[in-house]
């Protein structure tokens, strides 16, 4: 099955709906979701508006980190289901104009894909150079190099006298892209991707796959933009698809090389500096401070300012390796309602391509878990282990953790009232949020004014009117609460206007006269003051 034809630079005006499949849909009561339970939920992604689903890895893999370690990439997780069950949903997704793009881990694969079974034997195997490694003598590490996970990013095999180098789980070895026939296997693989109808990429850590480890360069290695422009021509370059690359280094510049209007590289990365505004500076996402308000409007303009006619935004909140945004800088108690449609519409008023993870759409929060038992995030266990080793106690580690930790984002979605939250009749891999009675899908579509239909309308107008797509974008307001600006477009503006926190403020002293209301969080504007998270979006032609 091919994609169908598709107009130039068609994700511009797209939203996007993250799908973790573990945590979706379980349709054979295992408590494990899968691609069947995908299928059977399809209508709900097309009754919110959501044109393309982004799917978290499916592909075999022994599940260290998620399927983030993969072992066969033309293979399925039987925990998600079979080959089979991928096309029906490439081809049910496609009758109902839903694309699917593929979340897809080029830097590293599982120590159990047959490259590294291989490549571990000996020196002189033909698979050894598919990864990276470095003689030496065990005990004494090759440099300073730390794995993500925690520890060294080397691991010692004695039958090779070697150390291979993983920046994350050591059953995740990192392949050497210095190697032209590795990288040959890997657009092979891609365009397989490609070929059975898939809508493009989403390409986890690809700021990595340049690195020199006897250099301590991670990120943004000298031959990085080499090699994506080389994979671009061989791959999706051709195909008019949707790709964008997790690049937590990325500044401006480097975005503008990734998402060059010429189409030679990607159509636009994932940057997070946004996302690190709660924490303290050049410490672990772990030590959290209060969002630095001010500078998240900077920031965020920042790069709105910079992409403008030289490259394109993403634009997220939430996503698998992240807390829920309603918890994290909204209010996830009295007023999550309030603070979650005002998030989405500071948001999706901006310019780029939004993505929504799935649940975001109904406020679902963080959970806390109170036993470090019920976690079952790689990176979570591993800090707890190392911060309880530096002395940390374990109330401030569960603190941290209820705060940042990636379970948060992971729990199953929420779908009804019923036992397990309508996810499944078994148990699931991990705890249900207990609010799931309160916070489900059914009882959004219920109520005509939740959250659901706040995001529904939101994409309905990056549909209808242009200018979200296209206008360009000016800060309009400074003050201590309120993030408000303006999009300009061929004679129309648009403006969006945000409470930031629960305490009211006065109402911006700006000229809104004459102009419509296209959405609001509360039932009529009052004009003087803004109340607790009040948000509104207003239009004139």
């Amino acid at each position: 099955m091919k994609t169908n034809k598709l107009e130039k630079d068609w994700w511009k005006k797209a939203v996007v709906y993250q799908i973790y499949p573990r945590s979706f849909q379980d349709s054979n009561d295992d408590g494990i979701g899968d691609i069947q339970g995908i299928i059977s939920r399809l209508p709900y992604i097309k009754k919110l508006g959501t044109d393309v689903i982004w799917l978290c890895p499916v592909y075999a893999s022994p599940n260290d980190d998620n399927g983030y370690d993969i072992s066969d990439y033309c293979d399925i997780m039987k925990e998600f289901g079979t080959m089979q069950d991928m096309d029906e949903l490439l081809e049910k997704a496609n009758a109902m104009d839903i694309k699917i793009i593929m979340d897809l881990v080029v830097n590293h694969t599982s120590d159990e894909h047959i490259w590294f079974k291989e490549a571990k034997k000996s020196k002189d195997n033909p698979y050894h150079d598919y990864y990276i490694w470095v003689d030496g003598e065990e005990g004494v590490l090759p440099n300073d190099l730390k794995s993500d996970f925690g520890g060294s990013a080397w691991e010692y095999v004695p039958a090779c006298g070697q150390y291979y180098l993983h920046f994350f789980s050591k059953k995740q070895p990192d392949l050497n892209w210095k190697n032209p026939k590795m990288r040959k296997e890997i657009y092979a693989m891609m365009n397989n991707w490609i070929d059975k109808g898939i809508s493009g990429f989403r390409m986890d850590m690809i700021e990595l796959i340049g690195k020199e480890p006897m250099q301590m360069i991670r990120e943004n290695g000298p031959k990085l933009h080499t090699y994506i422009k080389e994979m671009n021509a061989a791959t999706f370059g051709k195909a008019n698809l949707l790709t964008v690359g997790e690049a937590w280094r990325a500044d401006i510049e480097k975005a503008q090389q990734y998402s060059n209007p010429d189409g030679s590289e990607l159509s636009m990365v994932f940057q997070f500096e946004h996302m690190k505004l709660d924490k303290q500076p050049k410490t672990p996402k772990w030590d959290v401070t209060g969002l630095r308000f001010q500078e998240l409007k900077e920031v965020l303009s920042k790069w709105q300012y910079g992409l403008e006619g030289t490259g394109w935004n993403s634009l997220f909140w939430n996503n698998h390796d992240l807390p829920r945004i309603v918890s994290r800088w909204g209010n996830d108690g009295k007023y999550r309602v309030e603070s979650a449609k005002m998030l989405a519409m500071v948001l999706h008023g901006m310019k780029g391509t939004p993505y929504i993870y799935q649940g975001e759409e109904i406020g679902m929060t963080n959970i806390a878990l109170s036993d470090i038992k019920d976690y079952r995030d790689i990176e979570t266990l591993n800090m707890y282990k190392e911060r309880l080793e530096e002395g940390y106690t374990q109330e401030e580690i569960i603190h941290s953790i209820h705060l940042m930790g990636r379970d948060n984002a992971r729990t199953p979605m929420q779908w009804s009232d019923c036992e397990y939250a309508g996810f499944s009749k078994h148990e699931p891999w991990l705890c249900v949020n207990p609010n799931f009675h309160e916070i489900n899908v059914d009882q959004a579509l219920k109520d005509k004014h939740s959250i659901f239909y706040t995001y529904q309308k939101l994409i309905q107008m990056r549909k209808e009117m242009e200018i979200f797509s296209q206008g360009d974008y000016h800060l309009l307001d400074t003050s201590d609460q309120i993030f408000a600006y303006e999009r300009n477009w061929n004679n129309q503006k648009l403006v969006v206007i945000a409470n930031f926190f629960e305490k009211p403020c006065a109402f911006p002293d700006m000229d809104i006269e004459g102009m419509q209301v296209l959405l609001h969080n509360y039932e009529a504007m009052d004009g003087k003051q803004l109340r607790a998270y009040e948000a509104m979006i207003l239009y004139k032609k």
